[in-house]
């Protein structure tokens, strides 16, 4: 495992080695749009020690009222030889340069020194900025001080410096208020600027002492989960950093109401370090689908799943299933309900003549009497030895065709029956059949896009890392079975060729047409986003990596951006709802698996 040095970044910035720079300002009314500002009062600190102070009266290009004259002090007569803002706004801004800007109503000053930027030309460096009012609220108790005003909240934490509306003097107190606010949320557990910026007193003093959990967390990508007292999963998640990420659970950045009970449940969070965000997605999948967190609401029923399935017997017929066995049949899924895998079917019962009744026909002799869909022309009647077993193949064999190879003809017939429900202007139906015949489209092409991967004995990729190196992954029949990472400047092959021998050993799902007996479709999907970014290298292949040409990939392409504008039965009408007939132009043969 390469080891990652902690950074101040990656931990937090200690509140004592913050630069704070304190401010004040006076001005000639309350709003930058009509005001001016005639006095800055700053001062700068770090770790409770004064490192220099800034204070200037400024002119301004219009009187002072007289009621600011009796409230600060300031006069026309005191500001008429002062610097205007052209020539204080820079020289603050230099003073000012890599602190945190900290004011008492601090959206009143900040919005002051950025209107002043603009009208100097000045670019606004985006300090980070506290506010010790939004502090004061939450620390300092009714009973404390009458009010949060800078006058009661200096005299309750005892300033040096009484404030009188002077821009100096008010600074130096809020330095004092400031100082008296971080002890106080010292005590509570809060020792970091980012802690202090998110500080909020809807959480708890118990949630927020519960921070410990993290502080044992590696600076390292991985799983994070959190137990309770018994040592039950509770909630598991990825993080690039585990320590960075879980800290934030005991901060007021964390707002899921959920989040917040379970952290109070937690007793414990375990780390597992993983060489990469890859590995780390995966993992996390595994452990959602095999502990089922109640406060995981993603992936957590992975067997609830359904799947369309054309049957394996003389007279195949489309069912519902909720597991992909190896006996040689076509299935299309997972689909994330069973309404969706029934709108799937309905649209090829739309074009394709298969029996919709239940019962297992056998090839020798009819049995039972024929339904309505045999009178309609929508069954052949084998039921009733109507139809044949070779006459029904090729029936069936459409069908297996829209599952597992070109659905163009079946789409071209959808689109067809589309054109005639609009053109007899029903519109409603028209809307359900769109719907029906998307469902079936995205279900083929999630199992035509995986069935090569999961076919696949062993497939070995590389990808160049940022810091130098490479990242290896080793996937079988769908399966993340290993990865690592080689150091920079290594020979990789090595690195490869333990990893080959390493590796998880994954049985193969013969007969199988999806990645359901070896792994997760989701697992299998995340490994296929991997391979198909850019700068990925494919090492060595034992399989088969293609998708067929026309196949469902290519009509869901063609159909989802304009699916994503029949919204409404109304864009049906004056024919904006209408598909082009026009089939993708493609060339014959096999096409790599992420471009079908």
């Amino acid at each position: 495992m390469q080891m990652v040095q902690e950074t101040f970044d990656d931990l937090g910035t200690a509140l004592s080695d913050v630069t704070f720079v304190v401010v004040d300002l006076e001005t000639t009314g309350g709003s930058p749009s009509g005001s001016q500002i005639t006095e800055f009062g700053a001062v700068k600190v770090r770790g409770g020690q004064v490192l220099g102070e800034f204070q200037t009266l400024v002119r301004p290009s219009t009187p002072i009222p007289a009621f600011i004259t009796v409230l600060t002090g300031i006069s026309n007569a005191m500001v008429a030889d002062a610097p205007g803002i052209r020539t204080v706004m820079p020289q603050f801004l230099e003073f000012a340069a890599g602190s945190v800007l900290v004011a008492h109503n601090a959206g009143f000053d900040v919005s002051f020194l950025k209107a002043a930027a603009a009208e100097t030309g000045q670019a606004w460096p985006g300090f980070p900025v506290l506010d010790t009012v939004r502090l004061a609220r939450q620390l300092v108790h009714k009973d404390e001080a009458p009010n949060h005003k800078l006058s009661s909240l200096a005299l309750l934490f005892g300033a040096s410096t009484v404030p009188d509306h002077r821009a100096l003097h008010d600074a130096r107190a809020t330095v004092d208020v400031l100082h008296g606010l971080i002890e106080r949320v010292g005590n509570l557990g809060v020792h970091t600027l980012e802690e202090l910026q998110s500080y909020s007193s809807r959480v708890s003093t118990a949630q927020r002492r519960k921070r410990f959990l993290a502080d044992a967390m590696p600076s390292a990508p991985g799983v994070y989960v959190f137990k309770d007292h018994r040592g039950e999963p509770l909630y598991v998640g990825t993080a690039k950093d585990l320590r960075r990420r879980t800290l934030t659970y005991f901060t007021a950045s964390e707002t899921r109401r959920r989040m917040t009970e379970m952290v109070g449940l937690a007793e414990s969070i375990t780390p597992i370090v993983c060489a990469s965000p890859l590995e780390a997605s995966v993992r996390e999948l595994r452990l959602i689908a095999e502990h089922k967190p109640r406060y995981n609401r993603r992936s957590r029923f992975p067997e609830k799943s359904v799947w369309v399935k054309l049957t394996d017997e003389p007279f195949p017929r489309l069912s519902i299933v909720r597991t992909v066995r190896e006996d040689g049949a076509h299935y299309a899924g997972p689909f994330g309900s069973r309404r969706t895998a029934e709108d799937a079917i309905t649209a090829l019962h739309e074009v394709i003549p298969l029996r919709q009744c239940t019962p297992r026909l056998s090839a020798r002799a009819a049995r039972g009497s024929a339904c309505a869909l045999l009178e309609m022309g929508r069954c052949g009647g084998p039921c009733v030895g109507a139809q044949s077993v070779q006459d029904y193949s090729h029936v069936a064999e459409q069908a297996a065709e829209v599952l597992s190879g070109s659905s163009r003809q079946v789409m071209a017939a959808l689109r067809s029956r589309l054109d005639q429900l609009a053109g007899q202007e029903r519109y409603e139906e028209a809307a359900a059949l769109r719907d029906r015949m998307m469902a079936l489209v995205r279900a083929a092409a999630r199992a035509q896009r995986l069935r090569p991967l999961s076919e696949s004995a062993e497939l070995v990729a590389a990808r160049r890392r940022d810091g130098g190196g490479w990242e290896v992954v080793c996937v079988r029949y769908g399966r993340l079975a290993g990865t690592t990472i080689t150091p920079a400047g290594a020979d990789p092959l090595p690195y490869i060729t333990a990893l080959r021998e390493t590796a998880e050993v994954v049985s193969s799902p013969s007969g199988a047409k999806v990645p359901g007996p070896v792994a997760l479709a989701e697992e299998t999907e995340l490994v296929l986003k991997w391979l198909e970014q850019p700068g990925t290298r494919l090492v060595d292949l034992d399989g088969r990596w293609t998708c067929p040409v026309g196949g469902a990939g290519a009509s869901r392409a063609e159909l989802e951006p304009q699916a994503a504008s029949w919204a409404t039965v109304d864009q049906f009408d004056n024919g904006s709802w209408s598909l082009s007939s026009r089939p993708l132009e493609r060339p014959a043969g096999a096409v790599p698996a992420g471009a079908a």
